[in-house]
């Protein structure tokens, strides 16, 4: 695989995306360029050959203890020693300071390399941004510097055998003692919960603190593993073999507020956020992989052609072409979503009407993102037939990776009310048609990708901001199908690619259609709930 292809089409797309040049203060392109080349010299030489071995040698859970490839220490030495784990972070704790673009830039490349192994970085990088603007100064200094320097590793600990998406029902309890808290309960699905990869593990962590039913009795700690706290088990997954998720108990373990009491779960929507985004690029990078799996067969592959001569390669097929593009296409639109929602989120930082956009954004690409993974490994499989199905191929791991993307950090329908409820049709819409109205200048010149988006506008002013609030949760799923078709149409506008613009758009408007035919379909058949 070229990783260095892929850098070059993230380095388009940021350059495509017309905020950047707002933002990219002393950046310029051969800047851009010699990050992305450097992270994708990473991602195949030091990332890639850790896949398979995540996948064949997996954790092991061992009295208590778990053990990860010896592979993976060397491998996070290294993203730390380059400062990768630090890209984003602050620089007065050891970081960068460096835009959330160049960090979705840099990460989706090492997502196309290994996911599993990965997944140890995006929990630490999230806990390092959620500590830095939550804890106390001690806990900070403590604490974040070596989560950048790669001498600790981070963990977000929210369900519970009880408590999954429901996180008002959570049980685990922390209680005051003297000058300390104490936490206890059991934390499940926490991944590199427990490992040996470094010596120091922290986890970020909601306890109930007060008898105050849902989520308002909650307050987030951190607690060091250590004390008090055990590995129960690892759980026996579909894919994702390479990163450990645990089950923890917590036995009066020793543990520190992170900020005020009772604000935990808003507190916590720091680090959910940032591993959103994360999932998103583990979506693209997984696409990436499987896209390019699938093109490299096909140029090799021989089959069909005059049986007089020898057999040509499986490219020359024009349905296997069909599918090689249906594949790219959404992959090069959902990178420019990516992007545009990265920027946003850095500009929203003086702007509230971009953050307002990169809030929209966020629920669009950590969820299609997701989808994007899973449904380019399965059309990989197919125009790699047979041998697709096989150990042999890396795009079967793919497949079983990447399910859970679409599953943890949010399923699809808590995305699609996020979505609906709590970003378009906030503060009367105002976000949604702020987005709307720069789509609309963006495409002035393509009444195809110009119609789509007037379409969307008009449905929902129309038939989903007037429906009752039980109408709009039960529509709420084909709603975003609806809102990111839109996104799509919008984004053609920045692709150097005249033919895949005009490829998705012939489809973008009955795809439209059929999503809000769904939507209407859900809001009537729900109306019995409310008679």
């Amino acid at each position: 695989m070229n990783f260095q292809t892929h850098a070059d089409a993230m380095q388009n797309a940021i350059l495509a995306t017309p905020e950047w040049r707002k933002m990219r203060g002393g950046f310029g392109d051969d800047d851009l360029a010699a990050i992305l080349g450097e992270a994708a010299k990473i991602a195949g030489d030091v990332i890639a050959p850790l896949n398979s071995i995540a996948d064949r040698v997996g954790a092991v859970f061992d009295s208590g203890s778990v053990r990860v490839p010896a592979e993976y220490r060397s491998a996070y030495r290294a993203l730390a020693d380059g400062g990768w784990l630090g890209m984003e972070q602050a620089p007065e704790f050891g970081g960068q300071g460096l835009p959330l673009a160049l960090f979705v830039a840099a990460n989706q490349l090492f997502e196309t390399a290994s996911p599993a192994f990965m997944m140890a970085a995006g929990g630490s990088r999230a806990a390092a941004k959620l500590l830095s603007e939550w804890a106390d100064e001690d806990t900070r200094a403590d604490w974040v510097p070596d989560l950048i320097a790669g001498d600790a590793t981070a963990t977000i600990c929210i369900s519970e055998p009880e408590a999954g998406s429901d996180v008002g029902r959570i049980r685990t309890k922390a209680r005051r003692v003297a000058d300390a808290w104490r936490v206890s309960g059991q934390k499940i699905w926490i991944s590199f919960g427990n490992h040996d990869m470094v010596s120091r593990i922290g986890h970020c962590l909601l306890a109930r603190t007060s008898d105050v039913p849902g989520t308002r009795g909650l307050s987030l700690f951190l607690v060091e593993a250590g004390p008090g706290v055990t590995t129960l088990r690892i759980e026996e997954k579909l894919g994702l073999h390479g990163s450990p998720t645990c089950a923890l108990g917590f036995d009066d373990a020793p543990a520190t507020l992170v900020g005020e009491e009772g604000r935990g779960l808003p507190q916590l929507f720091t680090m959910i956020r940032h591993m959103r985004l994360m999932v998103a690029c583990q979506g693209l990078g997984t696409a990436q992989a499987c896209h390019a799996a699938a093109y490299e067969h096909a140029m090799v592959r021989r089959q069909g052609g005059d049986p007089a001569a020898p057999a040509v390669p499986i490219i020359t097929h024009p349905d296997v072409r069909r599918q090689l593009d249906e594949m790219k296409t959404p992959i090069d639109l959902f990178r420019l979503a990516l992007v545009e929602t990265a920027i946003a989120a850095d500009l929203g930082e003086d702007d509230p009407s971009m953050a307002q956009r990169s809030a929209l954004l966020l629920p669009l690409v950590k969820n299609f993102g997701a989808e994007l993974g899973f449904d380019t490994a399965g059309r990989a499989i197919m125009v790699l037939g047979g041998s697709g199905y096989t150990t042999d191929y890396p795009v079967e791991q793919a497949l079983r990776d990447s399910r859970v993307f679409a599953i943890y950090e949010g399923t699809t329908g808590m995305q699609a009310q996020d979505f609906v409820l709590r970003q378009c049709l906030a503060k009367d819409g105002a976000a949604l048609k702020d987005m709307l109205d720069r789509a609309c200048e963006e495409t002035a010149g393509m009444p195809p990708a110009r119609e789509v988006i007037d379409q969307f506008r008009t449905f929902f002013d129309t038939r989903v901001k007037p429906a009752s609030r039980v109408a709009q949760i039960a529509m709420a799923e084909p709603v975003m199908r609806a809102g990111w078709i839109m996104v799509q149409a919008w984004m053609c506008a920045r692709m150097p690619d005249s033919h895949s613009a005009r490829s998705f758009l012939c489809s973008a408007l009955p795809s439209l259609d059929r999503e809000i035919a769904r939507a209407m379909f859900e809001a009537n058949q729900n109306r019995v709930f409310e008679e």
